[in-house]
C-alpha cells in the first residue's frame, strides 16, 4: 500500500518534468512563423498539418467554450463544502484534510493558467474575436483534467453507493473525453497546446493524490495514538 502511494509522487513529478520538457521542446525544435501575426510555433510541421487536417470549427469551439463552466461549477461546489464544514466546526483547522488540500490545488491550477497568460509560449492559430490569445497549454483543456478527476476521487472517497461511484465515473471519462476531442478538432489550438495540458495536468493531479494520502497516513496515527 505504501509502495503505491509513493506512485503517485513519481509519477506526478515524471509529468511535471515531462511537462517541462515538453514546453523546452516547443521553443526550440522546427520553430517556424505560423501564426496569424506572424510569431512562431514549435513542432510547426506537426502542429500546421494537424490544423489543415481538423480545420476550424467554431461552433465545437463555443461548445467546449461554455462547456468549460462545469468544472468551474465543481470548483465551487467543494468550496461550498469547505466553507460548511468551517461553519459548523467553527475553526478552517477542523475542515477535512482533503478539502484543504483540494483548495490549494485548484488555487495552484488557477496560477498555472496564469503564469502562461502572462508568459506566452505560442499564441493560437487563429485570430479569437479579432485578438491573438495565448494558446500554450490550452487552458480549458487543463481546467477540465485538472478538475474532473477530483471530482471522481472526492464521490469515491465520501460516497458508499457504488451505482453513483460509477455514474460519476461514467460521466467524468465522457465530459472529460469530448472537451478534450473537441478542444483538439476546433481547430483553436495547436495539437502541441492540448499535449502540454494533458502533461501537467497529470502531474498537478498526481500530486494531490500523494498529498491526500500523506495526509489520510497522519490523521490515521494521531487516531492511533489517542
Amino acid at each position: 500500500m505504501e509502495q503505491n502511494k509513493k506512485k503517485h509522487l513519481w509519477a506526478g513529478i515524471g509529468f511535471l518534468i515531462a511537462f517541462l520538457l515538453w514546453t523546452a521542446l516547443i521553443r526550440c525544435v522546427d520553430v517556424q512563423a505560423a501564426c496569424p501575426n506572424g510569431t512562431e510555433v514549435g513542432f510547426a510541421t506537426l502542429n500546421l498539418w494537424f490544423h489543415k487536417l481538423m480545420g476550424v470549427h467554431m461552433t465545437i469551439y463555443t461548445i467546449t467554450d461554455w462547456l468549460g463552466l462545469v468544472p468551474i461549477v465543481i470548483c465551487l461546489c467543494f468550496g461550498a463544502v469547505g466553507a460548511i464544514q468551517m461553519v459548523r466546526r467553527r475553526s478552517l483547522f477542523r475542515v477535512d484534510p482533503d478539502i484543504i488540500l483540494l483548495g490549494f490545488y485548484y488555487i495552484l491550477v488557477i496560477l498555472a493558467y496564469l503564469v502562461f497568460e502572462m508568459i506566452p509560449i505560442n499564441y493560437r492559430p487563429i485570430l479569437i474575436n479579432g485578438f491573438l490569445e495565448a494558446s500554450y497549454p490550452s487552458s480549458t483543456t487543463l481546467l477540465v483534467l485538472s478538475v474532473m478527476p477530483t471530482l471522481v476521487f472526492q464521490v469515491n472517497r465520501r460516497c458508499e453507493r457504488m451505482i453513483v461511484k460509477r455514474i460519476v465515473s461514467i460521466f467524468v471519462v465522457l465530459f472529460s473525453a469530448f472537451m478534450v476531442i473537441g478542444r483538439s478538432v476546433s481547430g483553436v489550438h495547436w495539437a502541441t497546446d492540448i499535449i502540454g495540458a494533458v502533461f501537467l495536468s497529470a502531474g498537478l493531479f498526481l500530486l494531490y493524490r500523494y498529498a491526500v494520502d500523506v495526509a489520510d497516513r497522519r490523521r490515521e496515527a494521531t487516531d492511533g495514538i489517542q
